[in-house]
């Protein structure tokens, strides 16, 4: 395959005088929304009318499956927050709070991590013993919220996320104007920072032929060590487990971008399956932003139900399935976009008739190196995986 390079990366100050006209812009544009948020509560305030807010619906019920274009998107419909209802009335302090945040943080030029935007609006409500957030599995979905309402993604509100997940393999990237060889990154790799758009991250230099993604730091660990990504010319990232938002932006980026495949190496049950799924078409949750974040090409290379058999697994790699796997196995079984697909009908339902589930790591019951050196070329030359 011909090498790929992108555009000769402009210098580091050049770099950063087009990186501050476009990130001003965006402010601007950004502050002006939630400007426009907080005049619409008032002007009902004023016309005594009760304060309330319109936040789109983020739940399976309101998201519609696009089967030409291959991913989830966010329905039109709407739940309404007021001052003065009992049921909404902290979520619409809450929403107002972080709105006011956002705008500080952008209004100083300044980022702020998801714990931090809790740890700055929690505080006690003057005059009695409620918090305003109790804990940040209450905050962080009233961003995502946000999100949604303003029309605009987490980076444009100056938030970000832990970084998760590593890249090792055959590119140079620009982050910040600081050039990373994804080749000399030693045994912890390249770390995924939430935060991978454009105007932060610039593509170099790329000779790989395909991007291998798999589901575990253990997984990848092995397949770095072993150097699978310099014997067989590739990328190799992963996500901790369910990828976060940077490493699937990053991986949809490269796909669209560099036009690389993106092959997946997932534990064999429900979870590893939801994984693939999120990474194709997108989550229920994040609908909204599937356009920046789904892979409809990317492929399932394995773990398989069938491997068990074909690898001759040892008896001690299984996994019994519980009443809970069973349900979400046959939940995902129904997914339109699994639905009428013969070949995943075909997995799910053997999975299910084995009674049991596998991890990626079963594979080393045959060899310490059988993944790297014998299960995963074997399937990539053979073009055995599942779409």
């Amino acid at each position: 395959m011909a090498k790929r390079t992108t555009k000769k990366t402009t210098t580091k100050k050049t770099a950063s005088r087009a990186k501050s006209a476009a990130s001003a812009d965006r402010d601007k544009k950004t502050q002006a929304k939630i400007v426009a948020l907080a005049d619409e509560i008032a002007k009902r305030a004023f016309s005594k009318k009760e304060p309330q807010l319109e936040i789109p619906t983020r739940s399976r019920s309101n998201t519609n499956w696009n089967k030409r274009k291959g991913i989830l998107e966010m329905g039109e419909n709407t739940s309404t927050r007021q001052l003065f209802d009992l049921k909404t009335a902290k979520q619409f302090m809450q929403t107002c709070l972080h709105a006011s945040t956002i705008k500080d943080l952008i209004g100083a030029d300044k980022t702020s991590s998801l714990r931090g935007v809790f740890y700055k609006a929690k505080h006690t409500v003057a005059g009695t013993k409620e918090n305003t957030f109790d804990t940040q599995q209450e905050s962080d979905p009233i961003l995502e919220d946000l999100e949604v309402a303003l029309g605009a993604l987490r980076e444009e509100l100056h938030i970000f996320a832990e970084n998760r997940g590593s890249m090792v393999g055959n590119i140079t990237i620009v982050d910040k104007g600081d050039e990373i060889d994804c080749r000399r990154m030693g045994s912890g790799g390249y770390a995924l920072p939430s935060i991978v758009e454009p105007d932060v991250i610039q593509f170099k230099k790329c000779e790989a032929d395909f991007v291998l993604h798999v589901e575990k730091g253990t997984v990848w660990n092995r397949f770095n060590e072993d150097r699978f990504w310099e014997k067989n010319n590739c990328i190799l990232t992963h996500g901790a487990g369910q990828p976060p938002r940077g490493c699937r932006r990053l991986l949809q980026r490269l796909n669209q971008e560099l036009k690389l495949p993106i092959i997946c190496v997932l534990d064999c049950d429900p979870w590893g399956h939801y994984i693939y799924s999120v990474i194709k078409q997108g989550s229920i949750s994040l609908a909204f932003e599937s356009t920046r974040l789904a892979i409809p090409q990317a492929k399932f290379l394995g773990i398989r139900a069938k491997d068990y058999k074909a690898c001759g697994l040892d008896e001690a790699v299984k996994i019994d399935l519980t009443d809970t796997d069973i349900k979400r196995a046959n939940d995902i079984a129904a997914y339109p976009w699994f639905e009428a697909k013969k070949h995943w009908q075909k997995e799910i339902h053997l999975m299910l008739d084995n009674g049991f589930k596998m991890e990626v790591e079963s594979l080393i019951t045959k060899d310490i190196s059988y993944v790297t050196e014998t299960y995963v070329p074997e399937r990539l030359a053979a073009k055995d995986w599942l779409d």
